[in-house]
């Protein structure tokens, strides 16, 4: 029943240890630092008795100058000549790219700031996700080397290309190979370059190497229908889709764009249309993906192999064998109805998988294949092109090498040093080749044992283009100068091959004039102005089926029974750090991982039940050893849906030479990773010994708790359609509502907003966003863990189960630790509420906080003087107080403290100070520039004018706002849907932001 579901948000407060009582008794973690702001006004507590009334007389006098110190200096721009394109005070936008997706740039008086989504993108305007929304700060990255780097010490770029180039061509002219070793190159004009350098030196080869490979799923293809291709798959057009540990919502291929998809059949519009999508995910780690399925059934690395065999089994009748499960009944019976629910939905369903081995996913292709995707959810014929490594090449590469065949190698976004599974064995058969060279922007672990750094641009920097897609191409053009003496890639493997091109804006140019645009019927300044174009997509044809399965059974039943013995491991990309590639950016270190919400380091992930038979308890730090012999040490996290028996760990950790933010954050673990049948593969067996340590993880989730008062409202798809109102807490009656506030009209505009709890799936690229739009600062590992993380919005993850009845006592469900396998989760946005009756406002002592007569909740900066009351009035716990000058505090130099890092500053929103609190302020810079515009315009303001960057960044489009006032804005009508509810209604602070229940689709069709 659901009047039985509990919810928690983490596993301090399910248990209600004394921690989490104490922390939740005492409205703040510390009291504010009084004898530090004294003795930075030059007084001191220690005060002689005759010197008490001069010191309490200038005590609130003290506390207000501290905090409200003058913000940093706004220097004018004395333009003598005006850039024609610039306006000191209005931003321009220009298209780019990044990872393939098109994207639009912010930019202020020539420097970039924030990163946007490109509405001309088609199909493939999905939102950004995190890291989109931080590479911004990459651009200002002070760790980046200032000029070309030769032997070790500072070169000219024509000491490094003289150097190169007789090094290119005693390699050639001894028989050596050349090897250009890149992660998947997508770009045509970065393929039409490499072809002319290998045009120049016939002995180079290309070597593409993902960092997290996908070379299973497309090995797989090749031998199933003869198309090495990763396929573009379509959530959008499944009514049923069934993942085997594909985190496809998170880092599986293109997250944003799938979430796009998939929530398409699954939001508020959908749901009105009496339409829901069924989600069922079979995983053994708790994934971002796992946490938003309808059915989520934990089953272990070596169960998974078995499972889908016996998928394969109930769907085709066949008897392959190993497709038992002895030892799981219940993932045992709901592969059978699954069975049954695939053949009901034949080709309005999707099976995918995130197993890189090869016989797996040749068994996928083969489920797929009989229940009728090709053609429909899954599209060979109009591939991704965002992943093409292959492991083998690689791992040939390396071997070539110990044997002192390679005469020169270059390597291009790529960084095997740290992210090959054997560092050791790749750096020693690199010591062997002559003349070595890295395009990185930084001495990176790769890049410092090369003889020479040719620094590559940043991409808001560079020219270029990326297909991400067949038939769909975006262009990437500079936004800035390089800041630097760096020069694009590209163009240094021009000048290298003696091109007759070398400038890489003309090779560009010249590449999309002669091959490209005259099939498109466009010119080159329209394919800038738009960003991206489309070619008409091609026709998805249905693929069979006939390979014999025998051999590929065999071989998945025994990659199962080598994982089954000591501890299972899983290493997996989580959202914020992904390969590590970014790790030295200071936005994504702070993000909290969605699932645990865990900043700051990896950690070893184990279930509640199978950690208390390890006797292993949270924070305890343990050697994890792999069959390699590799082993790292790191802290445990309790972590519930986790499959007994087996740990996750996350990859990206653990980098040595990145910069200050990314240096030694957690351990890497790449080398857990193995090479078997021709592909890396993810899943090992390990043994795990506690050290006697212990290690506190800087986690976000519950420092901000509603004292289980319920805020998670939900229903399930068949009560939905009984009564769309379902879950909502509402009554037909109502209840009565008794206020003293005095009620005013709002002729204007009342700007609210709606969040789709179905929509949401807790990725947190609002978080960044919010973070780049409003210079939230990062505060750091010490600073989170004492709870003053500064996030304006946040995502709260709330666990849930059903209990067998409504009067379960907090003791015996402790004691059933099994119930913690199988929870669900819930992820909501949390951010300030601009509540009419807000209680903020009442116990403000100087009307720093106010309401305006749009209906938005303000802080005047200047006027706060820190006594936090507003802080301990806000039943939502949703605003912050600086402890600190973040930005320009030596202690917190990992992103504020330098004038060059402060460029990434956006100059419509105020720094804030020691001792201000602040919190979410519906980005009314945004809301002001919306009118502005308008009336510039001459003309009434249009819903959509005005977009949150939370709600702009979002791929699942969960967040609405508009003006509530415009009865056809898209944020009223989703008000006036019957699934709103308002958190903590019942105390009446009318809060402006409405949220729509948490819809499941559990109810399966088929019986058992």
């Amino acid at each position: 029943m659901e009047s039985n579901k509990k919810y928690w948000k983490g596993l301090e407060e399910y248990n209600n240890t004394p921690d989490f009582v104490k922390n939740n008794k005492n409205e703040f973690a510390e009291p504010i630092p009084i004898e530090d702001v004294l003795n930075e006004a030059g007084l001191s507590t220690v005060t002689p008795r005759r010197d008490f009334l001069k010191a309490l007389g200038f005590g609130l006098g003290a506390v207000t100058l501290a905090a409200c110190q003058s913000t940093p200096l706004k220097k004018s721009i004395p333009y003598l000549v005006k850039p024609e394109e610039v306006t000191p005070g209005i931003p321009n936008y220009y298209t780019s790219s990044f990872n393939g997706q098109s994207i639009l740039v912010k930019t202020r008086e020539g420097r970039p700031i924030k990163i946007e989504p490109n509405p001309n993108a088609g199909v493939f305007n999905c939102g950004t996700d995190a890291r989109a929304q931080a590479s911004v700060l990459d651009l200002y990255d002070v760790s980046k080397l200032k000029s070309p780097v030769l032997k070790s010490k500072e070169a000219t770029w024509s000491e490094v290309d003289t150097f190169v180039k007789s090094e290119l061509a005693k390699a050639q002219v001894s028989g050596k190979k050349i090897r250009l070793v890149s992660s998947t190159v997508n770009s045509p004009s970065t393929n039409a370059v490499i072809a002319e350098f290998i045009a120049k030196y016939p002995a180079a080869k290309l070597v593409q190497y993902d960092a997290v490979s996908y070379t299973g799923i497309i090995q797989a293809n090749q031998n199933s229908f003869g198309k090495a291709v990763l396929p573009k798959y379509n959530f959008d057009k499944a009514d049923l889709i069934v993942s085997f540990s594909a985190d496809f919502l998170g880092t599986w291929i293109s997250g944003e764009e799938f979430t796009a998809q998939y929530t398409a059949n699954r939001n508020y519009k959908s749901l009105e249309n009496k339409k829901m999508s069924r989600h069922i995910q079979i995983e053994s780690g708790m994934s971002l993906t796992g946490t938003n399925a309808d059915t989520r059934v934990p089953v272990k690395l070596s169960e998974q192999g078995p499972a889908l065999i016996a998928l394969y089994n109930a769907i085709t009748g066949q008897a392959l064998p190993g497709g038992t499960l002895p030892n799981n009944a219940t993932a045992d019976k709901v592969i059978k109805l699954v069975a049954k629910e695939l053949l009901q939905a034949k080709g309005k369903s999707i099976v995918v998988c995130g197993s890189n081995d090869v016989s797996t996913q040749i068994l996928v292709n083969a489920i797929n294949a009989a229940i009728g995707s090709y053609g429909t959810t899954i599209d060979l014929d109009n591939p991704c092109y965002l992943y093409a490594g292959n492991d083998a090449e690689f791992n040939g590469l390396v071997a070539e090498m110990s044997r002192g065949e390679v005469g020169a190698v270059l390597f291009l976004n790529s960084n095997p040093a740290y992210d090959y599974i054997d560092s050791k064995k790749f750096t020693d058969a690199l010591n062997k080749v002559p003349a070595k060279i890295s395009f990185a922007d930084r001495s990176d672990e790769t890049a410092s044992i090369c003889d020479a750094i040719a620094i590559d641009h940043n991409y808001l920097e560079s020219w270029g283009d990326a297909n991400a897609y067949e038939g769909y191409y975006s262009i990437v053009q500079p936004t800035i100068n390089p800041v630097f003496n760096s020069r694009q890639a590209e163009e240094s493997l021009l000048v290298w091959a003696d091109a007759p091109v070398k400038d890489y804006y003309q090779f560009v140019r010249n590449n999309w004039e002669t091959k490209m645009l005259p099939a498109l019927g466009l010119k080159w300044n329209d394919v800038l102005e738009k960003g991206a174009v489309t070619v008409a997509a091609k026709t998805a044809v249905a693929y069979s089926f006939s390979l014999s399965l025998a051999a590929v059974a065999t071989s998945i039943v025994n990659s199962s029974k080598g994982l089954a013995k000591d501890v299972e491991l899983q290493v997996y990309e989580n959202i914020p750090m992904r390969d590590g590639k970014n790790a030295n950016n200071a936005f994504l270190q702070e993000l909290p991982d969605p699932v645990s919400k865990v900043t700051w380091d990896n950690y070893v992930a184990i279930a509640p039940k199978y950690a208390e038979k390890l006797k292993i308890k949270e924070f305890d730090v343990v050697t994890v050893k792999g069959n390699n012999g590799y082993s790292i040490d790191l802290p445990v996290l309790i972590q519930p849906g986790q499959a007994q028996g087996t740990a996750s760990i996350a990859l990206g950790y653990g980098r040595t030479k990145v910069g200050k933010a990314g240096n030694d954050v957690g351990k890497n673990a790449f080398p857990f990773v193995s090479f078997v049948n021709g592909t890396m593969q993810y899943a090992t067996s390990v043994t795990i010994t506690p050290t006697g340590a212990t290690y506190e993880l800087a986690q976000t989730q519950t420092h901000h708790s509603f004292e289980g008062r319920n805020v998670i409202r939900e229903a399930s798809f068949k009560e939905y359609l009984k009564n769309p109102a379902a879950g909502t807490g509402k009554s037909e009656e109502g209840h009565k509502n008794y206020d003293l506030w005095d009620k005013y009209e709002q002729p204007g505009n009342s700007w609210v907003m709606a969040i789709d709890l179905n929509a949401c799936t807790g990725c947190g690229s609002c978080i960044v966003a919010c973070n780049v739009e409003n210079n939230i600062p990062v505060v750091g590992r010490d600073e989170v863990r004492r709870r003053r993380e500064m996030h304006w919005i946040r995502i709260d993850r709330y666990y849930s189960y059903e209990t067998p009845t409504g009067d379960v006592t907090r003791e015996k469900e402790i004691a059933k630790l099994e119930d913690l396998d199988n929870v669900s989760v819930v992820h909501q946005p949390m951010l300030c509420q601009h509540c009419d009756h807000a209680p903020c406002e009442t116990v403000c002592p100087v009307l720093a906080t106010v309401h305006s007569s749009d209906g938005l909740n303000h802080m005047a900066y200047n006027r706060c003087v820190g006594t936090r009351y507003c802080a301990n009035n806000c039943p939502y716990k949703v605003r912050r107080f600086n402890w600190f000058n973040y930005w320009n505090d030596s202690r917190f130099d990992n992103y504020l403290n330098n004038e060059f890092t402060q460029l990434v500053l956006n100059p419509d929103v105020t720094t804030r100070s020691r001792g201000v609190m602040e919190k979410c302020s519906m980005c009314i810079q945004r809301i002001q520039a919306g009118k502005l515009k308008a009336k510039i315009e001459k003309r009434p303001l249009k819903d959509g004018d005005i977009k949150m960057a939370c709600q702009e960044a979002c791929s699942a489009n969960a967040i609405i706002f508009g003006d509530a006032n415009d009865p056809n804005s898209e944020v009223s009508k989703a008000l006036r849907s019957e699934r709103i509810y308002y958190v903590l209604e019942e105390i009446n602070v009318k809060p402006g932001i409405g949220y729509m229940t948490k819809i499941r689709n559990t109810d399966t069709t088929v019986q058992a």
